[in-house]
């Protein structure tokens, strides 16, 4: 039958009079999930509040990572700088170390020459001793007895003038005579402390120019100590070795 206004009236006052019936009424008129819409509601609103901490935690993290950051591209700047620096001090050390290495060659020459011109004049002043020998009579050629000797050869038309500015450039001219025989005999003499290929070379091509004038040459070199290729570059070439005061034929080995 129908359900008046009246009777609705009366179930509002007695609803209103036992509160205790409104939760059977609203379990039999309303559905599960809509009895359930409360504690769901409640439950979404923590879900929200926790997922809001968890947003704040997140940023509050986010700013330290970028806090982090910002530091490490700092410290990578500042490296940047140091790394710039310590470049800029190699260099400027390697320029430097270059520079120490040009000095000291220079002085590793200087003294090189130093010791060649110190050679040089001893077996000039102790030709006698040093070239015993080799010659007898041993005479150390003067530099005017030399030019004459040439420029006489050089009218003659027997040497260029190239070849008399190539001999007069020889270390060392000692005349003397051959000890197996009377015939005299002119060396040709390059000092150097290191003896090396080309004092032999330059003494087989002086003593060579020098023996155009008409005269008998002996190519030799005298120093301190002569290479390996030096010294067997002197074998072929027949050029005589006076090393530290001791003589050595090209013939010996």
């Amino acid at each position: 039958m129908a359900f008046t206004v009246r009777e609705f009236h009366d179930l509002v006052a007695l609803l209103t009079q036992h509160p205790e019936w409104r939760a059977e009424l609203r379990r039999l008129v309303l559905t599960e999930e809509l009895l359930a819409l409360p504690q769901t509601v409640h439950n979404l609103g923590e879900a929200q509040q926790h997922t809001a901490q968890q947003v704040a935690q997140l940023t509050q993290q986010v700013a330290q990572l970028a806090q982090q950051v910002a530091q490490l591209a700092q410290q990578v700047v500042q490296l940047t700088q140091q790394m710039a620096q310590l470049t800029q001090q190699v260099m400027q050390l390697t320029e430097g170390q270059r520079r120490t290495e040009r000095q000291i060659s220079r002085l590793q020459d200087d003294v090189g020459d130093l010791k060649g011109i110190v050679l040089e004049e001893r077996y000039r002043s102790r030709a006698p001793a040093y070239f015993s020998r080799l010659v007898r009579r041993s005479h150390v050629v003067t530099a005017e007895e030399l030019l004459a000797l040439l420029e006489e050869a050089v009218t003659a038309g027997r040497l260029s003038e190239d070849g008399m500015e190539e001999i007069v450039l020889a270390d060392v001219v000692v005349r003397g005579q051959r000890r197996e025989s009377p015939e005299a005999v002119y060396l040709v003499v390059e000092v150097s402390w290191g003896v090396g290929p080309g004092d032999v070379e330059r003494a087989v091509r002086r003593a060579a120019l020098l023996a155009q004038t008409g005269i008998q040459t002996m190519p030799v070199v005298a120093g301190e100590h002569i290479t390996n290729d030096a010294a067997e570059l002197a074998r072929a070439m027949r050029v005589w070795q006076v090393l530290d005061g001791r003589v050595t034929a090209p013939n010996s080995h």
